[in-house]
């Protein structure tokens, strides 16, 4: 199992459906850039698999010619639909909170377009002490490595081998896509039902470490 090497630990978070439920907002998204488009695109479908680069989903719906230029469209209409429509998950603020009672560090490593995920994080009031985004699955190890995050929290199994790619502790939260079976099968070492048991399991983690 991976170890926090540190005393004050740094704890990196994924964004869409760890720390917001950005579920409404992506919809609202894809219904929007269809019309836009004149492409069929099964929002509600969409919104059951996130996670995975914004090209992947878009690869189901638009010519692999075409997936880039489409990318960009949807990231300029972002803004504006899709922000103020996204509410934070249950206990994302207290997670945070936690970090930083624990004389922490708190990032948010996310495979979304950076510029967005600052707006989603500024509109909701969370205050994280860095975030790295368009990084996806291992490709986050980068950045857990780059600020020495012990512990990474996320709902996906892509966030799973994130984690463990970079040494870290792989806290799982089963209000994603991926179920807590299939979240354990990834490999994570612990799984949560949601983020409001970070603070306790944390809390706990901590002064299990400490006694060691």
């Amino acid at each position: 199992m991976a170890r926090v090497t540190s005393s004050a630990p740094t704890v990196g978070f994924d964004l869409d459906m760890t720390l917001i439920d950005s579920r409404p907002g992506i919809r609202a998204c894809y219904t929007a850039l269809a019309e836009r488009t004149g492409t069929y695109i099964d929002a509600d479908l969409a919104v059951t698999r996130l996670g995975p680069p914004l090209a992947e989903e878009l690869a189901h719906w638009f010519p692999a010619d075409e997936v880039a230029a489409v990318a960009d469209v949807y990231r300029a209409m972002y803004p504006a639909i899709a922000i103020t429509a996204t509410p934070a998950m249950t206990g994302a603020r207290e997670a945070i909170e936690a970090v930083r009672e624990a004389g922490g560090r708190a990032i948010v490593v996310t495979a979304k377009f950076e510029p967005n995920a600052k707006l989603h994080l500024a509109h909701l009031g969370i205050e994280p002490d860095a975030v790295v985004g368009d990084l996806w699955a291992e490709q986050k190890a980068e950045a857990l490595r780059e600020y020495g995050a012990g512990i990474y929290v996320g709902d996906h199994t892509g966030d799973v081998r994130g984690a463990r790619t970079a040494g870290a502790l792989a806290v799982a939260v089963a209000t994603g896509p991926c179920g807590a079976a299939e979240l354990r099968e990834a490999g994570a070492d612990v799984v949560l039902a949601d983020l409001t048991e970070f603070p306790g399991w944390l809390a706990a983690h901590l002064e299990a470490r400490a006694t060691v």
